[in-house]
């Protein structure tokens, strides 16, 4: 068999069918695994939700509604038939990143647990966001209301204790917390500085009531 010459056009081609062959075998992979990987990862939010949410709850479908312009589901809860809560998606950027929580509220909008969905945070200081704000936690958001006062950590002048050398990821994930109750509120609000668009407050609770009815 005749050697082939070696030249730039000979390497060229000898490159484009090794590039070619990589990528079949990585579209092949690929096609291979993201049908157990989207399984695992329904899993994982359908896990994440009944851990969020009043036990015994039934979840319906999400609902996606836009408040200062960022999208958010909302994952409606109900139990014997009437309302009592629901989840939702939030994210804000944390110190490596990302940072996604997923939410739960009563009916009433206090805080009753979350999970981390996604996180990028430094190991063993931010990544301790997963227990740090539960009731196990010293930063413990559980049966708060940011409605009556947005969270924010105690160095901002909140109440919430900070991750231990790491505030920027607890004010991300603070500010995720105040996002997600917006959203699930319907009110239009600056959850960082707390200032709400919505200048009358019996107007607000009607409307926040009108919302959470029709979700």
């Amino acid at each position: 068999m005749k050697k082939l010459e070696s030249s730039l056009r000979n390497m060229i081609l000898s490159l484009s069918l090794i590039a070619a062959i990589v990528t079949a075998l990585l579209a092949y992979v690929n096609q291979l695994t993201a049908g157990p990987i989207a399984e695992a990862n329904k899993k994982a939010l359908n896990d994440a939700l009944h851990e969020v949410l009043v036990e015994g709850s039934t979840v319906e479908e999400p609902k996606e509604v836009e408040v200062n312009g960022e999208a958010y589901k909302i994952y409606k809860a109900n139990k014997d038939g009437a309302f009592v809560g629901a989840a939702i998606e939030s994210a804000a950027n944390g110190f490596g990143g990302t940072l996604k929580v997923l939410v739960g509220f009563d009916k009433e909008g206090n805080v009753l647990n979350y999970s981390i969905l996604e996180s990028s945070e430094t190991p063993g200081l931010g990544s301790k966001a997963d227990k740090w704000f539960k009731k196990e936690g010293k930063g413990d958001i559980t049966g708060m209301n940011p409605g009556k006062q947005l969270l924010s950590v105690t160095k901002d002048g909140g109440s919430v204790d900070a991750i231990t050398a790491s505030t920027i990821t607890s004010r991300a994930f603070l500010h995720a917390i105040n996002n997600a109750y917006a959203a699930y509120s319907g009110q239009a609000v600056d959850t960082n500085s707390g200032a709400s668009e919505q200048a009358d407050k019996s107007a607000k609770v009607s409307t926040i009531n009108e919302e959470r009815s029709r979700l």
